[in-house]
């Protein structure tokens, strides 16, 4: 069996892997007790130990985890920003292209892509390399996210019973418009500059909808090439142009592991909108579907879709 660690398996994107994994035959799961969780030197022996470890943890402390492992043999599938953008890392987005894919088949370190990201990436690259809209074009988006993707500590602070009412709003982050994010979103679709972004936090606990809103374009065509660039992907899908519905809710794939794209619009304006799970797609799904493609297995195996 493939002996997988979880150096971080007490936040929320280390718990969501860990349950997915917990009941599957292929694998064994390499726990720490409690006590020894930060332990530097336990956690050293098991992430030399595994043949595939997760790295659920700060950015700091994901490239101290890379530091500590003493074995070449193990793969690393990291799922903070610390490594995003290294040209050393393969970015695992397997549904951009056959390269994407290939290159999480055959590496030992992959970057495990962040949620925000994934919504805009999974639209906005394929429109660029497509050439449907030019990579210097002012891209504007927004996302709409549930609380869970901000740890222990925004999940405590939404489910107080004494909380601010005004959590019950939605809220605007982000304003200084240099969100962590950004460097993916432009290097990874290629783009001359990065997106003006505005993520927006929602009083629900799972869900995701990320938009890009781009004037001058056709959006049937838009749609069309979404739909030719997604045909066959079981996790990443295209709905029927115009959506599966007129309306668009954050929370319709939460607890899911799959992505749904909707084109909206017109012949002179459209919306492109990723609607998929924080905690699914958008962090632990997407870090187990790049385990199931090192492993060799159907990249569907274990996830919810």
């Amino acid at each position: 069996m493939t002996k997988v660690f979880i150096d971080g398996s007490a936040g929320t994107t280390g718990l969501r892997i860990y349950e997915r994994l917990n009941d599957r035959k292929d694998i064994e799961l390499l726990i720490l007790p409690e006590e020894l969780r930060k332990n530097t030197d336990a956690r050293r022996q098991m992430l030399s130990l595994a043949d595939i470890a997760f790295l659920c943890l700060p950015d700091k402390a994901a490239v101290e985890a890379v530091s500590l492992i003493e074995n070449d043999h193990v793969a690393v599938i990291d799922t903070s920003t610390a490594h995003r953008t290294n040209a050393d890392w393969a970015y695992g987005f397997a549904e951009l292209s056959a390269a994407h894919r290939e290159a999480i088949r055959n590496s030992k370190r992959i970057a495990n892509p962040g949620c925000h990201a994934s919504g805009f990436i999974s639209t906005v690259y394929p429109l660029v390399a497509n050439g449907v809209i030019p990579a210097d074009f002012p891209l504007t988006a927004y996302s709409l996210t549930g609380y869970s993707g901000g740890g222990k500590s925004l999940i405590a602070e939404y489910e107080d019973e004494n909380r601010d009412v005004r959590h019950e709003s939605h809220r605007i982050y982000g304003t200084s418009l240099a969100h962590k994010h950004l460097p993916e979103m432009q290097k990874i679709c290629g783009l001359a500059k990065a997106p003006v972004f505005s993520p927006i936090l929602g009083d629900f606990y799972a869900g995701m909808a990320t938009s890009v809103l781009l004037p001058g374009f056709d959006a049937h065509k838009l749609w069309e090439c979404l739909s030719d660039h997604y045909a066959g992907e079981k996790i990443v899908t295209v709905a029927p142009f115009g959506g599966d519905e007129a309306l668009v809710y954050a929370s319709t794939y939460a607890g899911k592991d799959t992505m749904r794209i909707q084109v909206s619009g017109h012949e002179e304006q459209a919306m492109v909108t990723a609607i998929f799970d924080n905690l699914g797609k958008g962090a632990s799904g997407a870090a187990i579907q790049n385990m199931n493609i090192l492993l060799g297995v159907d990249e569907a195996t274990g996830l919810n879709i």
